[in-house]
């Protein structure tokens, strides 16, 4: 018997949590399981990982295979790596919008500052004062 340690996934519709659990590979990813190690929820902020390292040490131990999702996790429990933070998705046009006004805004600045220079580099004219005495009109 080839045991697993996987996600089965739990919670309402479009509310998933998971428990990570020991399970035979053959069994159906919610169906039957050998013993529940853990659980993970991805709907936190950061995102919540509960493991029993003990246990998961055990069946590690024992010949178990994590799957790729439950190997990150049990690092993340270990302190190896850190839990995901969930991102909002942006849509593409308004990543195009955000980015349009953000060079807008850099060719704003950069206007700004050559303006600044201009004003810098010329030269200052003083009032041209003269050493001759007026011309007296005869």
């Amino acid at each position: 018997m080839a045991v697993k340690i996987r996600l089965a996934r739990a919670g309402a519709k479009k509310a998933p949590f998971y428990r990570v659990v020991a399970a035979d590979s053959r069994a159906p990813r919610d169906g039957r399981f050998i013993e529940i190690l853990g659980r993970y929820n991805p709907r936190t902020q950061p995102s919540t990982v509960e493991l029993d390292l003990a246990k998961v040490d055990v069946w590690l131990a024992t010949g178990a295979t994590p799957t790729e999702a439950a190997g990150k996790l049990i690092a993340i429990a270990k302190g190896e790596k850190t839990a995901p933070v969930g991102t909002t998705k942006v849509s593409k046009k308004a990543q195009a919008k955000a980015d349009a006004e953000a060079k807008a805004a850099a060719d704003a600045e950069a206007k700004a500052l050559e303006a600044a220079a201009a004003r810098v580099a010329e030269p200052v004219v003083a009032d041209a004062v003269t050493d001759e005495a007026p011309a007296q009109a005869e």
